[in-house]
């Protein structure tokens, strides 16, 4: 049998922002230059476990100025994507800065989303470490689909559809589920989740500390 030789697959490798690709974006996109810092609420607080309500009036001030402390808190805390209940505040919608497994950056934000997972004869589960800002300094294995998409829209009530491979389907997952009121801890078995915060109770406070130091380097 002769060795078959396929083209190279042609990606583009641009920037994504809001899902369309761009030609360049900063490091600190402007939300994260209009934002403040909020505190990130911890695993055990209230409105974590309850599912968040729809956000029902968009074009707003209010909307747009909690995506831009949305941003700039997920920064200072390095995340990859943070959800509006992770700063005490029960609205669909989180944003995102995150990589996919082209190594192509996704920057944005997304209200009201509609978790869509392959069907499960398709799909494939990958076990990965996953960290989470509610849940400081732990992370552990979770099985997570391959790819994901949400549909929902953007801070305008224009329609948007999100899709995602690698780490960025995983963030994606990751970033609803906290909409529904839900961490990646409800995911582990008991010991694996004792695991986990056993890891947060040694790590928090060095956490907080690196935050505090990023927060004050950024606001110069």
């Amino acid at each position: 049998m002769s060795v078959r030789h396929e083209r190279p697959r042609s990606v583009d490798r641009r920037v994504r922002v809001q899902g369309r690709p761009v030609n360049s974006c900063p490091s600190l996109p402007p939300e994260a230059g209009r934002g403040t810092v909020r505190r990130v609420t911890v695993v055990g607080e209230e409105v974590l476990s309850r599912a968040c309500r729809e956000v029902a009036e968009f074009g707003t001030p209010e909307l747009s100025g909690l995506i831009d402390d949305l941003f700039l808190t997920m920064y200072v805390a390095d995340g990859a994507g943070l959800a509006a209940n992770q700063v005490g505040v029960d609205l669909q919608l989180f944003v995102y800065d995150c990589p996919d497994d082209d190594g192509i950056r996704h920057v944005g934000h997304i209200v009201n989303p509609v978790l869509d997972l392959p069907d499960p004869g398709s799909r494939r589960l990958v076990d990965d470490f996953e960290g989470c800002l509610s849940v400081p300094g732990a992370a552990m294995a979770v099985p997570r689909t391959d790819r994901a998409a949400v549909r929902g829209f953007d801070k305008d009530g224009e329609p948007l559809v999100i899709e995602g491979t690698g780490y960025f389907a995983r963030c994606l997952q990751h970033e609803t589920d906290h909409l529904v009121g839900h961490t990646y801890l409800d995911r582990l078995s008991k010991q694996d989740r004792k695991d986990a915060l056993r890891q947060m109770q040694e790590r928090r406070e060095d956490v907080f500390a690196q935050r505090e130091i990023k927060a004050a380097r950024l606001s110069q």
